[in-house]
């Protein structure tokens, strides 16, 4: 069977370049004798293959000196707690609700703190982005947290918000490398990995210095503390090794295209193809307002629950997999991250154009 084209929102779709090369490795890691999947986490070839992915990624994000690099594991979702318990120093921190990753951050933080609800789009089924440019910021706010790409409604944050001086903390799981991005504009982005970078199991965290320190919450648990992980390069247990082993080679590959300013230009391009169809068709119809519409995560309806279905089932027969909507919201959506290339959109299109003429 030829592969398919993966619209997953995650685990999703990787290059092809990137599976080829681990496949040739996956016995013999240059002359190791054995897989990455097989070796120490202490041995000289593993720790070689941990500091290039870190340092290839430096290079892709140009991340300043004053912020560490950290490999985690437990998912993004882990970070909704070990974020207020790191750092709610004061007890106070202002969420921007903007999806349920958003919302259940929020929750998380409520259980370690006062977190405050600042802006929300709930009253649209978080179809857009609120105007975060004069939020109420709490005077004695320790951080501000946004997730910027909302991968199950499709908005993106295009402007980061006035955060009136206070540190950003920024989940960009599902925005994570496809563009440019100037990290000393936050306190820390992190995201888990499944999306954009390589297999689910890895969290990439980058924290500015001065925040990781020994004053956590009572109680924080060691394997909770950033410090822990900062003090020991990743590797104070064993990291999902494989997984970053992958990350590592994502990272290269994105360097070998030209880096981040190149990704975004192509994914600003691909998202076109879709988004310029959804904006003429007469039978689909995208969910987001304009201006805030994410390049990764496209999704659609047709108002008609029973044609969704359809849609999803001849997509799929016809090889577009993984375009159901999320459960909380039904319909359609294309998460169309950087390993998807340009063909499988434009192919989606024309499928899209034929079952629109079909089904009027």
């Amino acid at each position: 069977m030829s592969r398919v084209y993966n619209f997953s929102a995650g685990p999703a779709v990787l290059p092809e370049e990137v599976l080829k090369e681990a496949a040739a490795e996956m016995l013999d890691y240059r002359g190791t004798g054995m897989s990455v999947m097989e070796m120490s986490h202490r041995s000289k070839a593993y720790q070689a293959i941990i500091d290039q992915a870190e340092a290839d990624l430096r290079a892709l994000m140009g991340i300043p000196e004053n912020y560490k690099v950290l490999f985690l594991q437990g998912g993004a979702s882990q970070q909704f707690a070990m974020i207020p318990m790191n750092l709610m120093k004061n007890k106070v921190a202002d969420y921007i609700i903007t999806g349920q990753w958003a919302k259940k951050a929020w929750q998380e933080a409520s259980l370690y703190g006062q977190a405050n609800a600042v802006a929300s789009s709930a009253d649209k089924t978080f179809s857009y982005i609120p105007d975060c440019s004069d939020l109420p910021i709490s005077e004695n706010a320790d951080y501000v947290y946004i997730c910027e790409n909302n991968t199950i409604y499709g908005t993106k944050f295009k402007q980061l918000p006035n955060t009136k001086g206070k540190d950003l903390v920024a989940d960009v799981s599902s925005c994570f490398l496809s563009e440019p991005v100037d990290v000393s504009k936050y306190a820390m982005l992190y995201g888990g990995v499944q999306k954009n970078i390589g297999p689910a199991g890895v969290v990439i965290a980058i924290i500015r210095e001065d925040l990781i320190t020994e004053d956590v919450l009572p109680g924080t648990p060691t394997m909770l503390r950033y410090k822990t992980h900062a003090d020991h390069g990743s590797m104070y247990n064993t990291p999902p090794a494989y997984g970053i082993y992958i990350c590592g080679k994502v990272f290269r590959w994105l360097l070998d295209k030209g880096g981040l300013v190149e990704m975004g230009k192509y994914n600003e391009k691909k998202a076109a193809v879709l988004y310029n169809f959804l904006d003429s068709s007469r039978l689909f119809r995208g969910t987001v307002v304009k201006k805030d519409r994410s390049l990764m995560n496209v999704p659609f309806v047709t108002g008609d629950q029973a044609l969704d279905a359809k849609f999803v089932k001849e997509a799929e027969a016809a090889g577009f997999v993984n375009l159901k909507g999320h459960r909380t919201v039904g319909g359609m959506r294309a998460s169309i991250y950087n390993a998807m290339p340009i063909e499988g959109v434009e192919k989606l299109v024309q499928f899209m154009e034929k079952f629109e003429k079909e089904n009027r």
